[in-house]
């Protein structure tokens, strides 16, 4: 298992402490938690513009076009 150092000003380090344990975290938890999370966003942002781009000459179709083909 690896080992992360952080250096946080007391502000910031008080803010994540208080933060962690105001949602029942340890701090690593959270830590790592928050991480994945943003590397996670970071992977679906990406994936979305490849799509968006790989699709973009593609005909859209806006949802009352949808509804009004199905008769909503």
């Amino acid at each position: 298992m690896g080992t992360v150092s952080l250096r946080l000003n007391d502000r910031d380090d008080a803010l994540i402490r208080k933060y962690a344990e105001i949602h029942n975290q340890d701090l690593s938890s959270f830590i790592r938690e928050t991480v994945l999370e943003r590397i996670e966003q970071d992977y679906d942002l990406a994936l979305f513009d490849r799509v968006w781009e790989e699709t973009k000459e593609d005909e859209r179709v806006s949802h009352e076009q949808v509804k009004k083909a199905l008769g909503l």
